[in-house]
């Protein structure tokens, strides 16, 4: 109860500018829970075993279930799997630009808002520095405005709040930007995992010959051209056969 009582004094000796300050912080705490809450759910995918899986299934030639397993998750980094999987060409050029194609519809939303952070700690900090003005300018005024009796506490009023004004801004300030740098590293986290996902199954595939490259090869080497002429009654054909 007795530092409920100290933080209640501190915050009412600060000025009127702590309110504000007050209202980043609820901001801060509202989007790094949001933004925490979305990048763990993309990042929660066991990404080792699921790479192993996936490239397992791709080189016994299942890419059936190789697909559905890049269904059940919706991380990015399975979402640039299915896509690339869906792909029906065995043209690296045309896989990589499909893992493009998903990472860049995948990725950004998990940055965003972000950077609104760093406008906020930046936000903080200067109403922390506007309420130091507003302090000494307090104090300063009652230096030539109050009678002797009641100046040293009017001093001491406008320097408190210049100082629990700083105080607080930066109290806000400086969390805001380390909960930013840990959620932006995440975010990389997640992002590594796409690129190494999008390079290991486009090479997995090229090798495979692609999602359709095989059977369409099969089917081609089992028919005869349509413009090439029947053998004549009685011709050597390969083999010897006539």
């Amino acid at each position: 109860m007795k530092e409920f009582a100290t933080v209640a004094t501190f915050f009412k000796e600060g000025g009127i500018f702590m309110y504000f300050m007050l209202a980043t912080a609820v901001v801060v705490i509202a989007i790094a829970s949001e933004r925490f809450i979305v990048i763990t759910r993309a990042s929660g995918l066991h990404h080792r075993k699921f790479m192993d899986d996936l490239l397992r299934c791709v080189g016994r030639g299942d890419l059936i279930g190789a697909r559905n397993l890049a269904r059940l998750s919706n991380a990015p980094s399975a979402q640039v799997a299915d896509a690339l999987l869906n792909t029906s060409s065995n043209d690296p050029a045309r896989l990589q630009a499909a893992a493009d194609d998903a990472a860049t519809l995948a990725l950004p939303a998990l940055s965003r808002r972000l950077p609104h952070l760093n406008v906020l700690a930046n936000v903080a900090t200067l109403l922390g520095l506007l309420g130091t003005i507003s302090g000494l300018i307090t104090a300063f005024s009652a230096v030539g405005a109050a009678d002797p009796a009641q100046r040293s506490a009017f001093m001491a009023a406008g320097i408190s709040t210049a100082l629990n004004a700083t105080a607080f801004g930066l109290i806000i300030a400086i969390p805001t930007l380390l909960i930013q740098g840990m959620l932006v590293g995440m975010v990389e986290s997640v992002a590594e995992q796409v690129d190494e996902t999008a390079i290991r199954l486009t090479n997995a595939l090229a090798r495979q010959g692609g999602v359709a490259a095989a059977p369409v090869l099969s089917v081609h080497a089992a028919r005869p051209a349509a413009n090439a002429p029947a053998p004549r009654p009685g011709a050597i054909l390969p083999g010897g056969a006539q």
